[in-house]
């Protein structure tokens, strides 16, 4: 798997943005997270090694735009250039997660059709709000690779009225960070069964650093949050992962 971050730094956009990990990172350099730019890794899908190979291999899974939204509307003029990039690349599988999915029209490329093969698009929701507003955008955008992320999940979320056969999976997680909100262990349940109704795989990513279980509130370690939530075994079917 690859990291790639065309340009870093974003605008918080919801309540899931509240505490958001890049923020909370930069900040410990004194830097703004609301200064969006280009990185120096803008180009990474093409360069190569001195043998004249790719330096990311064909195959790969690339974890796209990771500390920013590829949506944000302060990337507009970077966007072309990077979906070239994904287009050049035929051969690897860019992987990226939105919260701005009500902007997909104004930002896909003139030849997307009914999406690239090799570009998968996650859609977040956090809340029930999100979820009733974003889902029926997402739910009928044409993108070959379709996921849900409830991370961080911040309340219970019915998005039963969305699932169906045209997703890949739902991810769901806690927050992270000292100043974390909790999450409780019933919604991801409650999620978890919706998906299993609606035969959608389910994965359970982490706890979060606040996790109520039986009505207990428990303080994870960011190092524990996922192996903790490996330790429920409830991810469904088996074997279920981010991807």
């Amino acid at each position: 798997m690859a990291d790639w971050n065309p340009w870093h730094g974003c605008i918080k956009y919801s309540a899931g943005c509240r505490h958001c990990y890049v923020y909370r990172r930069d900040a410990r350099y004194e830097k703004d997270s609301s200064l969006v730019h280009k990185t120096a890794n803008f180009n990474l899908p093409l360069r190569r090694d001195r043998a004249g190979n790719y330096k990311i291999k064909p195959g790969e899974r690339v974890w796209t735009c990771f500390t920013s939204d590829f949506f944000l509307d302060l990337a507009d003029e970077w966007r072309g250039e990077a979906w070239s990039m994904m287009r050049e690349r035929s051969d690897l599988y860019f992987f990226f997660i939105t919260k701005r999915i009500d902007r997909f029209y104004d930002c896909i490329p003139a030849d997307w059709g009914e999406g690239y093969d090799n570009v998968a698009i996650c859609c977040t929701v956090e809340n029930q709000e999100m979820a009733d507003y974003r889902l029926p955008i997402y739910k009928e955008t044409p993108i070959r690779h379709k996921s849900i992320a409830s991370e961080p999940l911040l309340t219970p979320i019915d998005m039963s009225a969305y699932l169906g056969p045209w997703l890949n999976k739902v991810v769901v997680g806690g927050e992270s960070g000292q100043a974390a909100r909790p999450c409780d262990y019933q919604w991801v349940l409650d999620i978890r069964r919706q998906c299993m109704a609606a035969r959608v795989p389910f994965y359970f990513k982490q706890t979060g650093a606040h996790f109520i279980k039986d009505g207990r509130l428990y303080q994870i370690p960011r190092k524990l949050q996922s192996a903790q939530a490996r330790k429920a075994r409830i991810d469904w079917p088996k074997g279920t992962g981010l991807g």
